[in-house]
């Protein structure tokens, strides 16, 4: 039986099933206050959540905005100048407003905090780990909090100017006006890069599934052609409906699964190596023994 949660030292008992749900509480709970710690800087520091971060992406001067825009006047085409004219939101509750704020501030826990829940539930399964598996997975930790953090800075910084420019400006007939609901503009900024941040963590996906034996790099190697369909249906699924931006979207997500090939083919060796290791050290036992 494997023993997850908590250093033991050798000759101790494997813990219980209630032991090992009161280990996972408390990796829950350190992760839940992370999480809060997070979401009180966030909630305190309200003109840089909302001002600088959240209201950026619409503002005409936001950097992606202005490279776009930059870039289309040397291309003589007015297509790339997005968020040119003001986008006003508003509020239509009583505590719309304070529980926007509150919400955001969960949300900026929640990423900020990402690193330290994949932590977490890291140290709950280490003790069930071979030392070579657990220094793998240590660095699989790190790896993914770094993809997970580009994910949501390509989302913020490409593709939320995007899809606030397209459903913005996007109208059935001029004589019905868009008034925007600050909580309908955080759901879309939000939801944007999440689903980038998670998309972006193919390469740690593919190299615990290549673990445990699901997928192999040749299997990969073989479905390209599919995964590339499915490649630009998730692209066109979080982005507006226009070519440019999900070709933007599936560029990156094409070289992630590439990145996932090479990190398949590089488990599968390893394993290899493990298993003739293995062998060689079990037929030197019965020489021995022998």
């Amino acid at each position: 039986m494997a023993i997850f949660g908590g250093k033991r030292k050798k000759g101790e008992m494997e813990m219980s099933f209630l032991q090992h749900l009161e280990e996972l509480r408390w990796h829950i709970i350190r992760s839940i206050l992370a999480i809060v710690f997070f979401m009180i800087i966030a909630f305190i520091f309200k003109n840089i959540l909302f001002n600088t971060i959240i209201l950026g992406p619409k503002n005409p001067g936001f950097i992606t905005n202005r490279l776009l825009c930059e870039l289309g006047e040397y291309l003589k085409t007015t297509a790339l100048c997005i968020n040119t004219k003001p986008l006003n939101l508003i509020s239509i509750k009583m505590s719309g407003q304070i529980t926007t704020h509150i919400t955001a501030a969960m949300v900026a826990g929640l990423i900020l905090a990402f690193p330290v829940i994949l932590w977490e539930f890291w140290q709950f399964f280490k003790p069930a780990l071979k030392p070579n598996e657990a220094r793998y997975a240590k660095g699989a930790v790190m790896a993914a909090s770094m993809l997970f953090f580009i994910g949501v800075l390509f989302g913020y910084f490409m593709l939320a100017p995007l899809s606030i420019h397209f459903l913005s400006s996007y109208e059935v007939d001029p004589q019905v006006v868009n008034q925007i609901n600050i909580r309908s503009y955080i759901g879309t900024l939000t939801s944007v890069c999440l689903a980038t941040g998670l998309v972006f963590e193919l390469p740690i996906i593919a190299f615990f599934l290549t673990k445990i034996g699901i997928i192999t790099p040749t299997f990969m190697r073989k479905y390209r052609k599919h995964a590339i369909v499915v490649i630009f249906i998730i692209a066109a699924i979080i982005t507006p409906p226009d070519v440019f931006s999900q070709t933007l979207v599936a560029i990156p997500l094409l070289i992630l699964y590439e990145v996932s090939i090479l990190i398949s083919s590089r488990v599968m060796k390893q394993k290899e190596k493990d298993r003739t290791e293995f062998f060689d050290e079990d037929k030197k036992t019965e020489t021995v023994t022998t």
